[in-house]
């Protein structure tokens, strides 16, 4: 049962706020149903700086922090994720964690047990299920055979602490964990360090128990960006943007009327001009503000969010195996 009235707003923080969790600040501070307490930054200069633009405090600890909030994102690098959560948990507060969970298993495993002991949510920064497109492709998937990803971006100093896995690829590990709905059966990698400590550029294709297979590109050094998924199932084919919110698919059933329009002379032959591609109609939302916005509603409803610990903790069992697969055939 939830402690929070209907009229109560949820006190929320944030602790680390560089590039992406200023953001976290931003929406916070003008999001229903919730209120910015206030902010942290082991850099006080950029935390005053933040908290000055919201009109909100700057904690000078992580305890005060916790101390002053119902629910906090964490927004730091992927390494301090487990060592900012734990004394958070401890002090009952709900918690949004940057993806990935934490860096090991083992971290996972300490933050699942914090949030259990003291009844708190966790809910992981995988923010493409909360994308549109994902909505979309949650409602036309049931049954898919063949399952293709791309995610492209520049190279950046920001996130090499990580490799280009657990910085980007684990985005699409998640997705597609959510949409095939089955257990893995095998998983093979490849993957090439280029400018980083760790692996730029991977490769992975996941063998699922249900026949699908799933084949997963990530770059960090290209010269574009990207975000696209392709599904195949028997009944349609889908391609989909998630960076644009956009895509089209193609039904069986539409072709197979096709083809008796063919039949009948109403198409003339060689004439594929017409095959019936439809636009997919996606209302467009900013994914991060969908997925704060449902981490304050799970926190007043007391309800368990779309993307808990527990989904956080597979795709990242998934994406240590690929990450260990590239390291081990150098």
């Amino acid at each position: 049962m939830s402690l929070f009235s209907s009229k109560t707003k949820i006190r929320c923080g944030v602790a680390g706020v560089g590039s992406l969790g200023q953001h976290h600040a931003r929406i916070y501070a003008g999001l229903p149903g919730a209120v910015l307490s206030g902010v942290y930054d082991t850099d006080g200069k950029r935390a005053a700086e933040v908290a000055l633009r919201h009109g909100c405090r700057q904690f000078a600890s992580l305890d005060e922090l916790g101390e002053n909030c119902d629910a906090v994102s964490v927004v730091v690098p992927t390494e301090g994720h487990a060592a900012v959560a734990l004394p958070l948990l401890a002090r009952g507060c709900h918690l949004l964690i940057e993806k990935p969970l934490t860096a090991s298993l083992a971290e996972a495993e300490q933050v699942l047990a914090a949030a259990q002991a003291g009844s708190c949510l966790v809910q992981v920064g995988h923010i493409e299920h909360f994308n549109p497109v994902m909505t979309f492709l949650e409602k036309e998937v049931s049954h898919p055979k063949f399952i293709t990803t791309e995610r492209l971006a520049p190279y950046q100093l920001r996130g090499t602490d990580v490799g280009v896995v657990l910085d980007l690829m684990i985005h699409d590990i998640g997705i597609v964990l959510a949409l095939v709905r089955s257990p893995i059966a095998q998983i093979d990698s490849v993957g090439v360090q280029v400018l980083s400590k760790t692996e730029d550029i991977a490769n992975a294709r996941i063998r699922f128990e249900s026949g699908c297979v799933a084949n997963l590109s990530a770059s960090r050094i290209s010269m574009k960006k990207a975000r696209e998924i392709r599904v195949f199932q028997d009944d349609c084919y889908l391609s989909l943007d998630f960076m644009n919110q956009a895509g089209h698919l193609v039904r069986k059933s539409d072709i197979i009327a096709f083809g008796l329009k063919m039949k009948i002379g109403l198409v003339k032959p060689g004439d594929y001009s017409s095959i019936p591609i439809r636009d997919i109609p996606i209302e467009k939302g900013e994914p991060l503000a969908l997925e704060l916005a449902h981490f304050v509603e799970s926190v007043s409803k007391a309800k368990q969010p779309k993307v808990g610990a527990a989904l956080g903790k597979t795709a990242l069992e998934v994406a240590i195996a690929i990450t260990e697969q590239i390291s081990n055939a150098r």
